[in-house]
């Protein structure tokens, strides 16, 4: 394996098998995942209707490639286009969300017959070539070069940053100035890429309407956005299905990518665009592992469960009352910069105490402390920042709610 592969502990664990919102290592301890294989096991492990959607599919037959017509496929597409709130939308299955995101590069950049890209500071697409050199977060861009010219844009950052002292209104006017300023200096830029809550930069993001804001202007130029929804969708967020909802005054995005928690686990990534974005490409395509049978299954009974037990109004409801019980323990830290996020989507940054400067250290020791008290979490944050990362399965419990928060309590005493 390559060195770049990180691994979290100082002493990494294996985890063996879970059920609902516990996983177990391989020396048979148990603990609460407050990560969820990065946002990834979105509704519960082990889901019995997922197992057994897989199981009946996996007897059937597991795979015959796009070239031959799909039901599942059909049918989850169907569902799909459904929630997008994009009329009349297509959907492309892909293996990832970084396949997602290059698929959408590809779609947008061949519709506008541009390869200049909007990005957000702090950002993170992907570990492709193009996703990578859109991705505005050094620590996950280990390259400069790139198929794409990629110009960076303010307002990921909510609280850091030269617009950091404004008010929400006066923030987001700056932000659509400094974006107005970047078009006059550029060619015609084929899209704006944005995640609505940046993932891997720490769960930052801007006051709600920024992204509608910055949608009047790149009409006005036929410039296409792209909501990067791999963190952010199917209700994560409590307050909205999709992220971009919060930033819907001007219309749905253009294109809307998707992976991570709609496969449970499977691997499942995809695009939902407008038809004529869609249907641009003028050379024949496919998609070998995209939309295989035994995921779409997968896919369909998770979409599904979340919808008929409203998992998004859980996440809401659940994830305001950690938000309320961190924030009331953190605010007798020192360490604690800022509890922030939304629904069962909450970073934790911290900074040396008395400064604003981040303090990694401390992320890594709470950490560790948080493992030892039997709960996982992530870590993340961009340019000079630390951030702890919070995202259950979304069908997660007030009584585990306030066991994780225990866990955290104790384990941020411990590092401050």
């Amino acid at each position: 394996m390559p060195d770049w592969l990180a691994l979290y502990y100082d002493d990494p664990i294996e985890i063996t098998h879970g059920e609902g919102r516990h996983v177990w290592d391989s020396d048979g301890r148990r603990y609460l995942d407050f990560f969820g294989g990065i946002l990834t096991t979105m509704t519960a492990h082990a889901l019995p209707e997922v197992t057994k959607a897989v199981s009946e599919q996996a007897g059937r037959i597991l795979h015959s490639s796009t070239l031959y017509l799909n039901r599942p496929m059909v049918e989850l597409a169907e569902r799909v286009a459904q929630v997008s709130g994009i009329p009349d939308a297509r959907v492309f299955f892909t293996t990832s969300g970084t396949e997602a995101n290059d698929a959408a590069l590809l779609l947008a950049t061949t519709y506008r017959r541009s390869n200049t890209v909007l990005a957000m500071r702090n950002s993170y697409h992907g570990r492709s070539f193009s996703t990578v050199g859109i991705t505005g977060n050094r620590t996950w861009s280990p390259t400069s070069l790139s198929p794409l010219q990629t110009l960076y844009v303010h307002g990921g950052v909510r609280t850091r940053g030269p617009f950091a002292h404004l008010d929400d209104r006066a923030f987001i006017d700056a932000c659509v100035a400094d974006l107005k300023d970047v078009l006059g200096h550029t060619r015609p830029p084929a899209a704006l890429i944005a995640e609505p809550v940046q993932g891997v930069g720490g769960f930052t993001s801007p006051p709600d309407g920024l992204y509608a804001a910055f949608r009047e202007l790149l009409n006005a130029h036929g410039i296409l956005w792209i909501s990067d929804e791999v963190q952010t969708g199917w209700g994560r967020t409590g307050d909205h299905f999709w992220g971009w909802q919060a930033h819907g005054r001007s219309g749905p995005p253009d294109i809307v990518t998707f992976a991570k928690g709609i496969g449970n686990g499977m691997s499942i990534g995809g695009v939902i665009a407008r038809p004529e974005i869609m249907n641009c490409l003028d050379a024949n395509s496919i998609s070998t592992f995209g939309g295989t049978q035994i995921t779409m299954a997968a896919g369909l009974a998770n979409l599904t469960y979340l919808l008929e037990h409203d998992l998004q109004g859980n996440a809401r409801r659940v994830g305001g009352l950690l938000i309320e019980r961190l924030r009331a323990v953190s605010a007798q830290l020192p360490g604690v910069r800022e509890v922030r996020g939304r629904g069962l989507m909450i970073g934790i940054e911290l900074v040396k105490p008395g400064t604003d400067e981040a303090d990694p250290q401390a992320a890594a020791a709470v950490l560790e402390a948080a493992r030892a008290g039997g709960l996982l979490i992530g870590k993340g944050g961009g340019h000079n920042t630390s951030a702890l990362r919070i995202a259950p399965p979304l069908s997660l419990t007030v009584t585990e709610a306030e066991e994780g928060a225990a866990v955290l309590e104790s384990a941020l005493r411990s590092a401050y």
